[in-house]
């Protein structure tokens, strides 16, 4: 904590708020700069005369501000206020951008189509408890009972009463993490995970942990490691393409992950967002562990993305905890979203679409393949993207700058670190975002950039 020490003398009940408040004043003033290394819970409540526990309150407020973070094996550090982290992707398309940054299904006529007639349905047939209602369980319990036909399709045997709708990924991700980890509490993720889980669980107030990953997804003496080192509380996997590298874990991997998640009596939230998308893939995390996963699913990736509604499972032990986060985040999900997805499940049209979206990813992917012939890059026939590694002559700010000022977007690979050290540069290109001949551009633009020797942008002025 470089020479500045918190004084006993100015410390008062409560004394874990007060001490929290003198290391965020030397914060603010100056006294503690970004990355200082505080010191341990033992040794400040040694030299304070506090109990550990006190000091540990302390810190999980700091914390929850966001002022310091934690991490396994290593400490505590200070964490000055930074900027907002940028979205990997544009927060709109401008002029002639080929956006391949954000990541979209493939979309059509057909889905424009399918969701005006739902919405023409929608007008005749509307329930009156959907319009009316305020009561979560006065509107959704057919709406459970036909998400377990679809969870079924995604390999899950649940009960309605395991199943919460939500208004997407992002909402049941949100609900998830803050029904199994308190604020102070540390979760683990990949490596390289969701881009939008790092800025999340800083708002909650939750350590995020980074795990070492190789070609089939997190290395399962890599968390047991860290399940070692210190309390962890939650395990957050994407084990099926959606993740940013598009690995389809292996059935023996995702059973070792589920095993040290028992041995270690901790929750794995499980983002499957591309549900039955993906063929031929292994059972869910959830099948192999159901008495501790939340498993994530949705509409929005596979189907249209106006279809902004999903299906966050939670086993028996966490079912109160979910059903109250739920209803003190989002009270409940969108009630005429729920119809058309409910109906689509029913009269098949969610797996037309499905399929609809296989066939159209098989196209985009031969254009990839041909397009970045020569480059050695990760992706998979059911993935919305792919993943492209880049040479050490390339720096991953320079190079995405670099697309950019040639008229294409891509997401930098720093968007969805976890871990601070031990990645290689790479970007991820989006195969769905735009049309068949803007990707085949993009693409090819893309290409010449990475088999070519990069230069310093000279500015006129």
């Amino acid at each position: 904590m470089t020479n500045w020490r918190p004084d006993p003398q100015q410390l008062r009940r409560p004394a874990y708020l007060s001490l929290a408040e003198q290391i965020a004043n030397a914060i603010h003033d100056g006294k503690l700069v970004h990355g200082t290394r505080l010191p341990t819970h033992r040794k400040l409540a040694e030299d304070l005369k506090l109990s550990i526990q006190t000091v540990s309150r302390a810190y999980d407020e700091l914390i929850r501000r966001g002022m310091i973070s934690g991490e396994i094996g290593r400490g505590s550090f200070v964490q000055t206020a930074q900027k907002e982290p940028e979205p990997p992707y544009l927060p709109e398309r401008l002029g002639e951008v080929i956006d391949l940054s954000i990541l979209k299904p493939v979309c059509e006529q057909i889905h424009l189509d399918r969701m005006r007639e739902a919405f023409a349905w929608l007008g005749e047939n509307l329930p009156s408890s959907s319009a009316l209602s305020f009561r979560p369980n006065m509107v959704f319990p057919r709406h459970r009972s036909v998400a377990v036909e679809w969870l079924s399709v995604c390999g899950l045997d649940v009960s309605p009463l395991n199943v919460n709708l939500t208004n997407g990924a992002t909402s049941a991700m949100t609900v998830a993490l803050m029904s199994v980890a308190p604020p102070g509490s540390t979760v683990v993720a990949e490596a390289i995970s969701h881009h939008t889980l790092v800025p999340l669980s800083s708002y909650l107030g939750i350590h995020l942990a980074g795990i070492a990953i190789d070609s089939d997804g997190m290395l399962p003496e890599a968390l047991d490691a860290a399940c070692r080192e210190g309390p962890v509380r939650a395990v957050f996997l994407q084990p099926s393409v959606v993740n940013p590298t598009a690995t389809l874990m292996s059935a023996e991997r995702r059973e070792q992950l589920a095993a040290v998640a028992a041995r270690h009596d901790i929750a794995i939230i499980e983002n499957d967002i591309l549900g039955p998308l993906v063929a031929d893939r292994p059972p869910p995390l959830q099948s192999f562990a159901p008495e501790r996963t939340l498993y994530v699913t949705s509409f929005t990736k596979i189907t249209v993305p106006g279809l902004r509604i999903g299906y966050l499972v939670a086993p028996d032990r966490f079912v109160a905890a979910v059903a109250n986060r739920h209803l003190v985040s989002n009270w409940m999900a969108t009630p005429a979203i729920a119809e058309i997805a409910t109906r689509w499940v029913s009269n098949g049209t969610a797996m037309e679409l499905v399929n609809w979206q296989r066939r159209a990813l098989a196209r985009r992917h031969a254009i990839a393949t041909e397009a970045l012939g020569g480059l050695s890059y990760r992706a998979h026939p059911q993935s919305l993207h792919v993943w492209l590694p880049l040479t050490a002559a390339h720096t991953e700010e320079g190079f995405v700058a670099q697309a950019r000022l040639h008229g294409v977007a891509i997401a930098p690979g720093a968007s969805f670190q976890t871990a601070e050290h031990g990645r290689a540069p790479a970007v991820r290109i989006s195969l769905g975002s735009t049309s068949e001949a803007e990707l085949r551009t993009g693409l090819g633009t893309v290409a010449s950039l990475a088999q070519g020797n990069p230069e310093a942008l000279l500015l006129a002025i």
